[in-house]
């Protein structure tokens, strides 16, 4: 998992500091909206050829690690 996380980066000078891949500017967040949009892994590959199925994975790992919260509020209301 740690490997993983590696890829994942966070630089104030890079989309304003928000958590991307690898330094490049593909915000962990728009990986995310892919996915949960329907695009598969296939699709984002080939859309994005600078990204890695690593990279889909730490980006998971990454949302994953941060559901972890010792109290969750509703987020559909």
């Amino acid at each position: 998992m740690t490997e993983l996380l590696s890829r994942i980066t966070i630089d104030p000078a890079i989309c304003h500091g928000k958590p991307v891949i690898r330094g490049m500017r593909y915000p962990v967040a728009n990986i995310l909206e892919w996915l949960s949009a329907g695009m598969s892994q296939e699709e984002i590959l080939k859309d994005y050829p600078d990204l890695e199925a690593d990279d889909i994975r730490a980006t998971l790992a990454y949302a994953a690690r941060l559901s972890r919260v010792n109290r969750q509020e509703d987020l559909a209301a």
